[in-house]
């Protein structure tokens, strides 16, 4: 099989891991790195035997696809230039930093040809695609994603930042389109907001509850998404869901979790749990691999580029909320 030219534009945190997946991929080559502090691309490129570029426009011609891992500011410009080329794009989130620069960026690669995979890592999590199987109509979720502050990302809001991956499950799995929006947050270690809490409200009924602090004492990914018949909390971090169901008068409660009890109440109720870890895995191995099995396969890929968009929009509505403290929906009257 011929091997997929790829290279990685950003040697920063990100993409130095980012390269190192691809250069371990039978099915790629990886042809370089770039990153405009060409000491760091140097770097990455000389631990994995490949070349380094302090412009990205030194590959045009040379690659089959390219993995984004820039600043979220810079999206725009270098993918914009890259589908020009016909190139095939992973984007790490969020694709853009406004609404208008990723709809440019789909109408590029629909005419192009080219596709786009967006970064939604979380997607791809163990926990996260045993949850989509077992999910069927829900009706209510409640996220919370906590971090204490870090200098990377915070080159955008907390809500395109940490929140928007709980957006992009939740609008994947509620199964229908969003409804309305209530935000509320504010800024406290940068000019930008630091820490947010989002209610969506989707036609069906469904309802998400999220919150994100990049400013918290440790971090924590958590959801529980309620459905008829029994709810999961998922812990993204430890990567372990627990499902709990409804137990009938007469059974005795079952639970796998040491040191928890389950009692049935006087209506004849009460909750079965069962608890499933995950251990293995990586997340971000899967998603590589996805983007490249999608190029190759000429198929859409996991997280399209309209899912992408999709997250985008709904953080950039909860965004205007917060600073506008009023009702109305990004492109609705």
């Amino acid at each position: 099989m011929k091997k997929l030219r790829v290279a990685v534009v950003g040697a920063g945190y990100l993409g130095k891991f980012h390269a190192q997946k691809y250069a371990a991929m039978d099915h790629v080559d990886l042809i370089g790195v770039v990153d405009t502090n060409k000491a760091a691309a140097d770097d990455v490129a000389k631990s994995l035997n490949t070349n380094s570029y302090g412009r990205h426009q030194d590959l045009f011609g040379r690659v089959d696809a390219v993995n984004i891992a820039t600043s979220t500011p810079a999206h725009f410009d270098v993918s914009r230039d890259f589908l020009n080329q016909g190139t095939h794009l992973l984007i790490e989130k969020p694709i853009t930093t406004t609404l208008d620069e990723a709809k440019e960026l789909l109408a590029l690669s629909a005419a192009s040809g080219s596709i786009i995979q967006v970064g939604h890592i979380e997607r791809f999590n163990p926990v996260t695609v045993a949850l989509k199987k077992i999910t069927k109509n829900p009706f209510l979720f409640e996220g919370n994603r906590l971090s204490p502050f870090k200098t990377r990302g915070s080159d955008v809001s907390v809500i395109l930042d940490l929140m928007i991956h709980d957006i992009d499950i939740v609008l994947n799995l509620a199964g229908s389109p969003v409804k309305d929006i209530h935000g509320s947050g504010a800024c406290v270690a940068t000019d930008l907001i630091d820490i947010a809490w989002a209610r969506i409200e989707f036609e069906n009924g469904c309802v998400a509850n999220l919150s994100a602090s990049r400013v918290a004492e440790e971090a924590s990914r958590k959801m529980k998404m309620f459905q008829k018949n029994g709810y999961m909390y998922v812990d993204f971090g430890t990567r372990k869901m627990s499902v709990f169901r409804p137990a009938p008068l007469g059974s005795a409660p079952k639970t796998d979790t040491p040191g928890t009890e389950n009692s049935a109440d006087e209506t004849g109720f009460g909750m079965e749990q069962e608890t499933v870890s995950f251990e293995s895995g990586d997340a971000l191995d899967a998603e590589l691999r996805s983007f490249v099995d999608a190029v190759l396969s000429e198929t859409a890929p996991e997280v399209t580029g309209q899912m992408g968009c999709d997250a985008l929009e709904t953080a950039l509505n909860i965004t205007d909320r917060i600073h506008a403290g009023r009702h109305a929906i990004r492109g609705k009257k």
